[in-house]
Parts: structure tokens; C-alpha cells; sequence
């Protein structure tokens, strides 16, 4: 499929979210479209899958021009959108997920799951990952959903395919696996548009790159004409500075413990004992299926632990609770925002206020002043870009929505926050903004735990990273000790001594 797409503009309302842009695909072509979160990528390529029609431009395929796209018309022309934000019925089974809307039906006119049922484990298989076609979407793992969705595009033979941040969730080798299956579809001229904040994948996968920036078309090219140093200038408009925010920071970890866990056990993760001080950054990082992940929302109340004690200087915590969790001066940034973090019915004022009203608001009434201002006062400390604090949370990009989710614990006041990959799906400009921040709430003598597995997030940020293997913490790295080498040989339980 060649695809051209001229002139291409789109506004809501006085907002311009694209500005004239040109943007253009051949056949078995892997692209990458790159560019900071609210730069467009989404918008354009929602116009493209027929969300939304452009306010002008013309959309080509095959040399012909293309009126009316829907997002039924799209799927006729075997154009499939795999978005950032999973879109799986968790009360349905795979193959149902994969066929939804598109059934295949007998004689009868009835669905045949067998028929189903068999081309969807096909799929699945090709793809070289352990999913059974008849599991419930509800029971499978957050990296799982994100494999079914990426089957559900190649189940329908797609000749374009667009993958919003595809690989989210996934392990290295679901990675590797993922782009196994697509150069392999490339050599039958399947084509593939990449959206992605991760750079190695860019530069790994890509053949050609198309950035833009604040919804204006900046510059393609052939990926082998750059490196990540100038890609990462295109995105943001400005020379990039790799410095390392921890490096330019003074010591700042005091002597007094705020947090103890001790002995701490769940379903997949067990004698978890550290101690977290004022004003300290430490990471808990490991492979996938370390048990990080259930240990985040034990310690915040979310999930039962079945043994061992938290304790801040308030007491012991009663771990079945989070507003009890809260009480002690605990928040949390969970993962998976869309599920976890946001509201989406809710406007983006009233998504920053929640915590607050849950923990703080003693008045009968809200005062629309007060909470306007108390979101005021964030969007300026964060930089959140947003049209007005009354458009609905959804309005606005990952990166925005993850700042107000970040306000919305800054107004509890709490001594001791939670992050569980908080830069996560976040371009490169927002994630040093959260980096920045969280540096100088530990420096104003807030003590931070965060999840993550990306090691240059790591080194960032962590004062000290403790690293858990098959569930126990199989390593405590200090400082000076954080290297890549060091953090991956305790994540892989192998015996290699720790190198300073």
C-alpha cells in the first residue's frame, strides 16, 4: 500500500492541531512517526483510520483519493489502528476480542467459533506467544492484551498497520518476537507506521522517520541518516543536553527512616524487607514477572499482602486499606492509566481534586474557585498543556493526563508517593520533566519509591535501586554500584559479583 496524505489539517474549535501536514508511506515500509506527546501523531493518524475527518487535506492510497474515510471504510481498505490505550472487552474470550464486529457466520447465519476459535490460535501461534485462543481477556496480564490486540490486527491479512506505543508491556522477547513478525509481513509488502517514544525500537525497527512537532510537519528522512542525538533535537526544538539530572543534584537523603517493610509477602512476591529515608529515590526494577509490580500495589493497599509489616512514623499500616495507606502521608502513580489512573468521565479540574476530596475536603460544598485555582497552581508546576481545566481528562495526551495524575498527589500533601512506571508511554521531553520533579520533591525532603524497568530511568533518578528476582529482592545496588550490567545480572538471578 502507498499512502499519501497532503495538506493535512485539523481543527477543534480555535485550536489547530495539525497544521498543514504532509505525510507520506510505500509499501513494506516500517515508518516511524515521532514527536512529543500533543505534537499530533495521534490526531493524524485517527484521520487516517476515519475517526475523524480532517478540517482540510486529502487523503491518497494507490494513487486515488479517498473521500468519506470511516472507521468501517478503513478496515475495507485492511488499514488497522492498534492504539496506545488497550481496547479489549475484559467479559469476552480472545478469539471473540479478535473477531468482535467482524464475526464469521455458517449457513445459518450463525457465528462459527470453531472456525474462529481455530484461525484465531493460528494467528496466535505464528506470533510465538503462549495465549489460547479461548482464555478470558480479564484473566491474561496487561502484556498479554497487548499481544491479542497486535493478533487482532494481523488476523485480517492488514496491508497498513499502525502501532501506537505496541510495545508498552512488553518483555524483550515479546519485543523481539513482535518485530520478527513484522519484517516478516514487510517482505510481503505489509506496511507499518510506528509511533513510539523509545528510541532503540525506532532505530531498530525503522526504515524512514516522519517527525512532528507542536502539529506542524518538521522532517523525514531515512533512519540511517541520524542518530538518536538528532532525532531527539527534531522532537523537542532545541539542542538536548544529556546530562544526568541525579549528577547535577546535592545529596540530599537525611539520616531518619520514613517507611520500614519488613518480611513483606504476597501472591508473587515474597520477604520483602527495606528501609525507605527522608528524602531518598530508590527504584525497585526487574524482569517481568519479578513480582515488582504486585509489590507497588501492596504497599499502597491496593492488593491484599498476606504477610510482614509497613510501618512509617505514624505506626503500622493496615495494608487492606488504602485510605488508611493515605492517612499515614502515602500516595501512589499507578500504572496503566487508562484503567488505573484516570477518570475519564470526569473533567481534567475534577481529576486533579480527587485525592484531595478523598483525604482532605471537609466542606459540604465544592468551591469551583478553590478548585480551580488548586489546578492552576499544578498546570503551571507541571507544565500541563491544556485548552481549559473543564475539557474532559481524555482530551488530553498521555503525557498531560500522567501530570495531572502526578498534581492530584501533590495536593495530599504526602510524605511517601508511589510510582509505578510513571513515565510510562511519555515522550522524551515530558519524561526529564517528571524526572526534574520527582528530584525536587526529594529534595524538599519528600521520600519517593519508583517502579520502572528502564535502567536509564534508573540512573536518573535512584539514589539506590533494589533489584527483585522471581519475587525476593535479589540485590540492593547503592549509587555508585548502578550500572546496566549490574542491575541486568540481578534481575537474571545470575551469580556475577557486583562491579563497582
Amino acid at each position: 500500500m502507498k499512502l499519501d496524505m497532503q495538506g493535512i489539517r485539523m481543527e477543534f474549535g480555535p485550536v489547530t492541531a495539525l497544521h498543514d501536514v504532509d505525510f507520506h508511506v510505500g509499501p513494506g515500509e516500517i515508518h516511524g512517526l515521532l514527536g512529543e506527546n500533543g505534537a499530533g501523531k495521534t490526531t493524524l493518524m485517527n484521520i487516517l483510520s476515519g475517526t475523524f475527518p480532517p478540517t482540510a487535506g486529502k487523503i491518497v492510497i494507490d494513487g486515488k483519493e479517498i473521500t468519506g474515510m470511516t472507521p468501517q471504510k478503513s478496515k475495507e481498505m485492511k488499514i488497522r489502528f492498534i492504539h496506545q490505550e488497550l481496547n479489549l472487552c475484559n467479559d469476552l474470550k480472545v478469539y471473540e476480542n479478535m473477531y468482535l464486529g467482524e464475526e464469521i457466520t455458517n449457513k445459518t447465519g450463525l457465528v462459527d467459533k470453531k472456525a474462529e476459535i481455530a484461525r484465531a490460535q493460528e494467528v496466535l501461534d505464528g506470533m510465538g506467544v503462549k495465549i489460547s485462543a479461548t482464555a478470558l481477556v480479564a484473566d491474561l496480564e496487561t502484556a498479554k492484551k497487548q499481544l491479542v490486540e497486535i493478533a487482532k490486527a494481523l488476523l485480517f491479512q492488514s496491508e497498513l498497520i499502525i502501532m501506537d506505543e505496541p510495545t508498552t508491556a512488553l518483555n524483550n522477547q515479546e519485543i523481539n518476537n513482535l518485530f520478527t513478525i513484522m519484517r516478516g509481513l514487510k517482505e510481503q509488502d505489509v506496511s507499518f507506521i510506528y509511533i513510539s517514544h523509545k528510541m532503540p525500537e525506532i532505530f531498530t525497527i525503522c526504515d524512514k522517520y516522519t517527525v512532528l512537532r507542536d502539529g506542524r510537519f518538521i522532517e523525514t528522512g531515512l533512519i540511517r541518516d541520524i542518530d538518536e542525538h538528532q532525532a531527539t533535537e527534531l522532537l523537542i526544538g532545541k539542542t538536548f543536553v544529556n546530562a544526568n539530572l541525579k549528577e547535577l543534584q546535592e545529596p540530599c537523603v537525611g539520616g531518619e527512616a520514613v517507611l520500614t517493610v519488613e518480611h513483606l509477602s504476597g501472591d508473587t512476591f515474597e520477604d520483602v524487607s527495606f528501609e525507605l529515608h527522608k528524602g531518598e529515590v530508590i527504584a525497585i526494577t526487574g524482569l517481568q514477572g519479578a513480582g515488582s509490580g504486585e509489590l507497588a500495589t501492596a504497599l499502597f493497599g491496593a492488593t491484599p499482602a498476606k504477610s510482614g509489616t509497613v510501618r512509617t512514623k505514624k505506626g503500622a499500616l493496615n495494608t487492606r486499606s488504602i485510605k488508611d495507606v493515605m492517612r499515614h502521608g502515602m500516595a501512589m502513580v499507578p500504572c496503566n492509566r487508562k484503567e488505573r489512573g484516570i477518570l475519564p468521565d470526569l473533567s481534567i479540574r475534577d481529576n486533579n481534586s480527587m485525592s484531595f476530596f478523598t483525604l482532605l475536603h471537609k466542606k459540604l460544598l465544592i468551591n469551583n474557585k478553590e478548585e480551580t485555582a488548586r489546578f492552576e497552581k499544578n498546570r503551571a508546576k507541571l507544565e500541563i498543556k491544556v485548552g481549559s481545566e473543564k475539557d474532559p481528562i481524555t482530551s488530553l495526551s498521555g503525557g498531560n493526563q500522567q501530570k495531572v495524575i502526578v498534581g492530584r498527589w501533590l495536593e495530599t500533601e504526602a510524605k511517601i508517593l508511589i510510582m509505578d512506571n510513571p513515565t510510562q508511554g511519555i515522550d522524551v521531553g515530558a519524561k526529564y520533566s517528571i524526572y526534574k520533579l520527582i528530584l525536587e520533591l526529594a529534595a524538599q525532603g519528600k521520600s519517593i519509591l519508583v517502579f520502572s524497568t528502564e535502567f536509564p530511568e534508573i540512573y536518573q533518578i535512584a539514589d539506590r535501586c533494589l533489584v527483585m528476582y522471581k519475587g525476593r529482592i535479589s540485590g540492593i545496588l547503592e549509587r555508585e554500584e548502578m550500572s546496566e550490567a549490574n542491575v541486568m545480572a540481578l534481575s537474571t538471578g545470575s551469580k556475577t559479583e557486583v562491579v563497582k
